[in-house]
């Protein structure tokens, strides 16, 4: 298995350096082809309207979308124009409740979506929502580019989080290409449960079936010294120099995480290195 057909969405020249680096990067290591679709955003909430709208109003947000995608596209166009990688680009303009339609279409045939980090400083709202489209209605796993750092085409160092989950098992399956060519992937258990039928062994029947594939890994069972699993998976990730953290995501609900927080969303804010989700 291999990654020949990665897929990005760009919203914002602003975020398309480090995204289309770490993308372009992928599709020269992998022999991939990189499709990119440019999107202008109508943000506005047509439902909300104020008393006296009309259709003048909502060409006006029609036409500033219109020259939002088309400023983006000839960015990044100028970026795929000078590299040697087979890619596509296709641009359009959606309303923010109609976008992750066009993400997930797109999504779904893919191999790996590459995406910005979504939240922080200027950063838009339609990013956690592209992120969200691509893994659960594209069905695709997501390489979050933070915001600057070390582009990585073949990490040697993976962190690979357990938890027997089957977001978990999901993250570790499409991950294979990854794990395979590192040179050590530990696979992190963090307060293993007491009453799991592996508590004498956390983490050995993943280890035996990535083994099988020619993957070199270590267990490490850690307590949950910190408030936070994310905070406990990141801090692991600086002591052993980890190149990327592979996750599955959203293991609770997207809106408990939205409203209590949760790994997904603290690892998407707070992460330094690439990360690896999939659901």
């Amino acid at each position: 298995m291999a990654y020949k057909t990665l897929f990005s969405v760009i919203t914002d020249t602003a975020l398309a350096g480090p995204v289309l680096d770490q993308a372009i990067a992928m599709a020269t290591a992998w022999d991939a082809h990189l499709d990119v679709l440019c999107m202008g955003l109508d943000r506005t909430q047509t439902g909300f309207y104020y008393a006296g709208a009309n259709a003048l109003i909502l060409q006006e947000t029609i036409t500033r979308a219109q020259d939002e995608a088309r400023a983006v596209e000839a960015h990044v166009r100028k970026i795929l124009e000078a590299s040697d990688v087979r890619w596509g680009l296709d641009s359009g303009v959606a309303q923010l409740a109609d976008m992750g339609r066009h993400v997930a279409q797109r999504a779904r045939f893919s191999d790996l979506v590459i995406l910005p980090k979504p939240y922080g400083e200027k950063r838009g709202v339609e990013l956690e929502p592209i992120l969200e489209s691509a893994m659960f209605d594209g069905a695709a796993p997501v390489l979050m580019v933070p915001e600057a750092g070390q582009i990585v085409t073949a990490p040697q160092r993976i962190l690979l989080a357990w938890n027997e989950s089957d977001e978990a098992l999901e993250a570790a399956r499409t991950a294979l290409p990854l794990l395979i060519q590192a040179d050590i992937v530990r696979i992190v258990v963090i307060d293993p449960p007491v009453h799991s039928p592996t508590r004498s062994d956390p983490g050995g029947l993943l280890s035996q079936y990535l083994s099988r594939h020619g993957v070199n890994c270590e267990i490490d069972v850690l307590s949950k010294t910190l408030p936070r699993v994310s905070d406990v998976l990141m801090r692991h990730a600086a002591d052993v120099e980890a190149d990327m953290i592979v996750m599955g995501a959203y293991g609770h609900s997207r809106f408990r995480e939205a409203i209590l927080g949760g790994a997904t969303r603290n690892m998407l804010e707070h992460a330094k290195i690439p990360v690896f989700l999939a659901h």
